[in-house]
């Protein structure tokens, strides 16, 4: 739960998810766990997008996340981003590599977080 959560703070916090689709993500999991302390207090900051996000990535820095939990999830909503949203690759390009730079840097020279630096590279 925390890595898909860490995946929805990232493409949120871009811009290439909307506020809606993170909030029903959020209801859904708090459905299924209303005692989980991190889901109560995300559920009560969602007006609070960015301390929203904030808490998400505190939380999953002080606590062991699955890294490739974490990588598979992320690059398979960013892969059904693009497809969907059909946007010109520049400007997908250009989140990825803001993606990339908000990583921990433990995780930027990783796989596959490292293709992200280079989505914006030129293509000439």
């Amino acid at each position: 739960m925390a890595e898909i959560l860490l995946s929805y703070a990232f493409i949120l916090s871009v811009g290439l998810v909307s506020d809606a689709d993170y909030k029903e993500y959020l209801d859904g999991q708090f459905m299924k766990d209303p005692e989980n302390a991190l889901l109560l207090e995300l559920e009560w900051s969602t007006s609070d997008i960015p301390g929203t996000i904030k808490v998400i990535i505190d939380y999953c820095l002080e606590n062991n996340v699955d890294y490739d939990i974490f990588g598979r999830f992320l690059m398979r909503e960013l892969e059904e981003i693009y497809d969907q949203e059909n946007m010109e690759i520049q400007f997908f390009s250009s989140k990825m590599y803001s993606i990339w730079e908000m990583l921990p840097y433990e995780m930027q020279n990783e796989e596959p977080f490292l293709t992200l630096c280079h989505a914006d590279d030129s293509m000439s």
